[in-house]
Formats: structure tokens, C-alpha cells, sequence
């Protein structure tokens, strides 16, 4: 028998039932909607717009969280301020609390220390973000935001799986391979019948201060022509913005707060049934 792909409309086999692999929170845990944000490559600011979009919504009064799926390269905590480890009970962990309330996980908070390499194998790396949605107390969130590592392998198949996402949102650059490497990830998220809930374009542009033209440092924009090419309808261009670099660096992303992603946010309310 081949190994199953989890692509049932692909699928030769005769099964009585589609196999459900999602996995159940931890008694007394409460999650309401979960986003993964997802990349085809590494280093396009995945982890900025995943916290960006929690502490917007925060903002606006839901209980958020972040889920950090990046095991071997980890930046949620730092973002928010956040050295300290996670504590709880014999089978549970609380997850670390921003200053403004977001809730966050990440195999930073278990370490000994924040830079400890995590040189682990695919199937373990894969296991400890299910224990993340399993093994953690949760707090009533009304959105959770999964911080997904680069491409389609191991994690993004298990938190696929293993949590109920309620969609994606994909994170690129304006470079020529854009259009290769979002539809892989269009194209897992069509697998998993999960929707694409709109895409990012990172380092769209630099907006001079001086003059305030806009100048496309690393090419032009092609977030519109390829969420075009996928029916995908909403995008948002953030820019290069060295005060925005400063704040992460110094563990203040909360106070990062600017147009394209507060209408982003809009949607996800609008998509998530959350408008009003």
C-alpha cells in the first residue's frame, strides 16, 4: 500500500471515511480561529506580519495568541519582549503573556537558553508544535496565529492536520521566483482544503522621508498579478521601514501599528465572521 498523501482528491484508495487528524486542546483550553502565515522561503518576514497581525488584533479587543511553529528558528518571543520560561503543571504549560495581553508559545520559553540550537529530526520538530496546541492552557483566544517555518514539509503537514485552521495567509517578497514559490503554498493550502485568506508582500518598497517618493528597492511589486493568477482577492505592501526594524529589535512589536496590516485585519474579521 502507498503512503497516504492526504490529498483525498488525488486518492486511488477506497476508503469508508476521510481520516481525521486534527488533535484536541488541553481540558480547559479555549481557541476559537486559527491562521497559519505561511511562506515558500525563508526570510521574507513571516514572523513580522504573524505578530504585526496579533497585536492589531489585539488592539481591537480580541484575545490573541501566537503559535511559534519556527522550532529551529524561533523569533516570536524576542519580538514581544519575551525572555522568560513557560511554567505550569504536571501535564500543561501556561503560555508567556505580552505586555499588552497576547498569549505566546515557543520552544524559546522550554530552553535552557534563548540560543541554544534546536538540531532536532523532521518527526520531532513536527511533534513538539502539536504538544504546543495540545499541552498549553490556551486562554480563550478568539484568534491564533501560527508562525509557520519555511515551505511544505513536516509542520506546516502536521499543523495542517493537527489544528483546525480556519486559513492562510501567505508572506512573499517582490522578487522574479514569487510566483513558484506562492504557488506551492497555494497549492498545499488547496490540498488541505484550507483558504487562502489574501497575500503579503514584504519589503514592498522604501518611502523616502525626504520626498516621500516610493522606490522599489528589490523590484517591482508583483503581489497583485499573482494573487490575480489565483483568485486570490486581498493583498496588502508593507514597506522597508528601518523605525519598524528598530522596534522588533528591541522587543516592541506591539507598538508597530500602520494601514496595511490594520486593513488586512479587516478582512480576517470579515472572513472569520468576527465584523462588526
Amino acid at each position: 500500500m502507498s503512503e497516504c498523501n492526504h490529498d483525498c482528491s488525488s486518492c486511488t484508495s477506497k476508503c469508508s471515511d476521510p481520516v481525521d487528524f486534527r488533535k484536541h486542546l488541553h481540558e480547559g483550553a479555549s481557541v476559537k480561529k486559527v491562521i497559519a502565515v505561511v511562506s515558500g522561503k525563508g526570510g521574507v518576514g513571516k514572523t513580522l506580519v504573524t505578530t504585526m497581525l496579533a497585536s492589531e488584533m489585539q488592539r481591537r479587543g480580541y484575545r490573541t495568541a501566537v503559535l511559534d511553529a519556527d522550532i529551529t528558528g524561533p523569533s516570536v518571543p524576542r519580538s514581544f519582549g519575551i525572555h522568560e520560561h513557560a511554567v505550569g503543571g504536571e501535564d500543561f504549560l501556561y503560555p508567556a503573556v505580552t505586555a499588552k495581553g497576547t498569549q505566546i508559545m515557543s520552544i524559546n520559553l522550554v530552553l535552557e537558553e534563548e540560543t541554544q540550537p534546536v538540531v532536532w529530526r523532521g518527526p520531532v520538530i513536527a511533534g513538539a508544535v502539536t504538544q504546543f496546541w495540545t499541552d498549553v492552557m490556551w486562554d480563550d483566544v478568539d484568534f491564533m496565529f501560527v508562525d509557520m517555518p519555511p515551505g511544505t514539509g513536516d509542520v506546516p503537514l502536521t499543523v495542517f492536520q493537527s489544528l483546525p485552521v480556519d486559513g492562510v495567509i501567505i508572506v512573499t517578497s517582490p522578487q522574479d521566483l514569487v510566483g513558484m514559490i506562492v504557488a506551492k503554498a497555494v497549492r498545499m493550502a488547496d490540498m488541505m482544503k484550507i483558504p487562502v485568506l489574501g497575500i503579503v508582500e514584504n519589503m514592498s518598497y522604501f518611502k523616502c522621508p525626504d520626498c516621500g517618493k516610493e522606490h522599489a528597492v528589490f523590484g517591482e511589486s508583483k503581489v497583485d498579478a499573482v494573487a490575480k493568477q489565483f483568485g486570490i482577492a486581498h493583498t496588502a505592501r508593507l514597506p522597508i521601514d528601518p523605525s519598524v526594524t528598530a522596534l522588533v529589535d528591541e522587543g516592541r512589536i506591539e507598538e508597530v501599528s500602520g494601514e496595511p496590516i490594520s486593513a488586512f485585519a479587516d478582512e480576517i474579521e470579515r472572513s472569520c465572521g468576527f465584523w462588526h
